[in-house]
Parts: C-alpha cells; sequence; structure tokens
C-alpha cells in the first residue's frame, strides 16, 4: 500500500502546489483585483487538500526508506526539513496574509512583497519536490 500511496500522495502535492502558483502568477499578469481575490481567498481553502497530501507522502516516503540510506533516499530525506520549513513558515503564513488583504482590498506595496516572495518560495518547493520525485522515479527504475 505505501508503494502505492507515496506517488500518489506526491504527485497530488506537487500538482495542488503548481496550481496554487500558477493560478497566482497568472491572475497576477492577467486578470483583474477581482480575479486576483478570488484566488488568494480560495487557496487558503486548498491547504485541506495539500497538507494532508505531503503528509501522507512524507510518512509514507518514510516507511518506504525503513532501512534504506545513501544515495538517493539520503537526499530525499535531506530535502524534506527544507520543505517543510518553506511550507510552513513561509507558504503558509504567506498565503493567509495574501488572503487577507486581498479580501480587504488592500493590494499595497506589502501584499506584493509577500506575493514575491511566496511566488519565489513556492518555486522553491516545487523544485525540491520535483527533485524528490525524480530521484523516487530512478529508485524504483522509472526513470
Amino acid at each position: 500500500m505505501k508503494k502505492v500511496i507515496h506517488p500518489v500522495a506526491g504527485a497530488f502535492a506537487i500538482l495542488c502546489i503548481a496550481t496554487f502558483w500558477l493560478s497566482t502568477a497568472l491572475s497576477e499578469a492577467f486578470c483583474s483585483q477581482a480575479t486576483v481575490t478570488l484566488v488568494k481567498t480560495l487557496i487558503p481553502w486548498g491547504f485541506l487538500l495539500l497538507v494532508p497530501a505531503l503528509m501522507a507522502t512524507g510518512v509514507s516516503g518514510f516507511a518506504l526508506a525503513c532501512k534504506r540510506r545513501g544515495g538517493r533516499v539520503d537526499a530525499k530525506i535531506k530535502r524534506m526539513p527544507w520543505i517543510v520549513a518553506n511550507g510552513v513558515l513561509i507558504l503558509i503564513p504567506s498565503a493567509l496574509f495574501l488572503a487577507h488583504k486581498a479580501k480587504t482590498g488592500e493590494f499595497d506595496s506589502g501584499f506584493y512583497a509577500v506575493q514575491a516572495l511566496e511566488l519565489l518560495a513556492g518555486a522553491a518547493n516545487l523544485t525540491l519536490l520535483g527533485l524528490s520525485m525524480c530521484d523516487g522515479l530512478k529508485l524504483n527504475g522509472q526513470h
């Protein structure tokens, strides 16, 4: 079961983060403030899907790693604290802040500074998760 849960939950988590990131970037670049507000207020609700997917990915990944160490397994394990810290310390607070600011119509320099930080942190997490996915595929001989 772990062999199914880990890749499915991981892919779903990457899809969620990519959706948040692309929705933000595209709405900021091409849409009205009303659309930006909608996107920014919906993203925190997406955490109800993303957080369990990330937890399932982490728990199943550690279970799969079991006593295996070295190489790609160690690389995946070393990335996880960065992914978690980035999410908990930057991405979640930023999303909540931005949702509040958007809801109150405060599209000021603080909003855009945090928006830039969120986009950078989101891109970093997508990169780290993507590297872990590639390592996982290589561990299974699928890449």
